[in-house]
């Protein structure tokens, strides 16, 4: 039987009240694992006021360590969907391939999650949170009794809701639901308005606490328009060498998988031993990046130390994430950029000396050329890039960016890295997702 006009409306306020209450709860648990962290990430330090010489290193070196192991050690015995960045795991709950156990991951995902991204491996808080936000959408459903096509809709709120809190990028957010989970979303009024609702409080609630400035302070001037075939270029570049960090990123996964499997929390052991002296010694070139980007961005050194400093974040990157501890890439893919933008830039100030270009334009550009290049969503690219940085004078050169680095990565053979996330953690689960069969949203408003 049709719902009734007046049915469908007291259906449409129920689901988007939850969608508020998701959005609020989100931006909170949100905003104390953002404070958290950029509290319990200086503890280097901290260690520095007590200990000094090279006892630091090796004091650093065996606390990240140790972090690590721990952080493994709950994602392996108490849920092993929490591990990495969480996003493919909405993804597979919302084409109902996976089972979002939400009270496991819950507390998994937030306080390892919290103890590995403040440790100093390479690793964002994006996707943590955008996991965190899922799973309370899915706590809500629960207790509220909502039917399946409600659930998955309010999944990808919550999920909206985390990205939003976590860059404080709302339009980003709802940006990233209809690019990035296009295939899963149940698209209707109702859906729709509950994830811009969820974003939108979330975001909210965490400019109550960390105020409304853009979430990353980087100087910029407006780019004159003859400058636009530097940025084709600086896409052509990052679409390569996107396709190159996801397929880096999943060779390392497996790599890691395969040695814990022989030797438990070894891999994580090594990998932690080195951050943690890298964290002491080359402080840029571990954590998520936030505020290494700004320092770079606001006084860039020479061209050979980001040129090195790029590949030494590359490979930390990769090494950070394959050890399976919760964290995401977003913020170290946003950092990579910085130092693969800025030193595009140098080379385009070299040729045209005298130009005042600004060379922090290349970097903003560069985080949404790169971030499409990896998850091939580029009007998130270019939402987020904006948003970010507060650079909306910018639109055209990262836009111009964005889509040219989506082209090229689309040629080069390269996948969505969430997509191929999925993938191999149903391929290890035993389920071929080519087998799934499509589901079409249900018709409500």
């Amino acid at each position: 039987m049709e719902e009734t006009e007046q049915q469908q409306r007291l259906g449409q306020t129920r689901y988007m009240g939850l969608a508020a209450i998701i959005g609020i709860l989100v931006g909170f648990a949100g905003a104390v694992f953002h404070l958290l962290i950029d509290w319990l990430i200086e503890w280097p330090n901290w260690l520095a006021t007590v200990i000094e010489g090279p006892w630091l290193v090796v004091i650093a070196a065996l606390l990240t360590m140790v972090i690590t192991i721990a952080s493994v050690y709950l994602v392996h015995h108490y849920a092993p969907e929490a591990g990495g960045s969480g996003v493919q795991e909405i993804e597979g709950a919302l084409e109902g391939l996976r089972q979002l156990h939400w009270r496991r991951v819950l507390p998994v995902k937030f306080f390892a999650g919290l103890f590995s991204i403040s440790s100093g491996l390479v690793l964002g808080r994006e996707g943590p949170t955008i996991h965190i936000g899922g799973s309370i959408a899915a706590a809500i459903s629960e207790f509220s009794r909502c039917i399946d096509f409600e659930r998955r809709g309010l999944l990808a709120a919550g999920a909206a809701g985390g990205l939003a809190a976590a860059f404080n990028a709302p339009l980003a957010a709802v940006l990233f639901v209809i690019e990035e989970t296009h295939r899963q979303f149940p698209y209707t009024f109702r859906t729709y308005m509950g994830v811009i609702i969820a974003s939108c409080l979330a975001a909210a609630v965490v400019e109550s606490f960390a105020g409304v400035e853009p979430d990353l302070n980087i100087p910029l001037q407006v780019t004159p328009l003859w400058v636009l075939p530097a940025f084709f270029i600086l896409g052509c570049l990052l679409g390569l060498i996107g396709v190159l960090l996801n397929a880096a990123l999943l060779a390392m996964a497996d790599f890691g998988a395969a040695c814990h499997a022989r030797a438990p929390y070894a891999y994580a052991a090594i990998v932690g031993l080195l951050t943690g002296a890298l964290f002491v010694l080359v402080p840029w070139s571990v954590s998520g990046g936030e505020k290494v980007i700004e320092a770079l961005a606001n006084q860039p050194p020479a061209f050979s130390l980001l040129l090195g400093l790029g590949i030494l974040r590359f490979i930390t990157t990769v090494t950070s994430y394959s050890t399976g501890v919760p964290g995401g890439i977003f913020a170290p893919i946003l950092t990579l950029a910085t130092c693969l933008g800025l030193a595009f830039g140098q080379i385009v100030d070299g040729f045209l000396p005298g130009t005042d270009i600004a060379v922090s334009a290349f970097a903003v550009a560069a985080m949404g050329g790169l971030f499409t290049a990896s998850v091939r969503a580029p009007i998130v690219g270019v939402a987020l890039a904006l948003e970010l940085t507060g650079s909306y004078a910018l639109l055209l050169p990262v836009m111009v960016t964005c889509v040219t680095a989506n082209i090229i990565a689309h040629w080069a053979g390269g996948r969505p890295i969430y997509e191929q996330l999925l993938d191999r953690t149903l391929a290890r689960a035993g389920i071929d997702p080519r087998a799934a069969a499509s589901r079409e949203p249900i018709g409500l408003g």
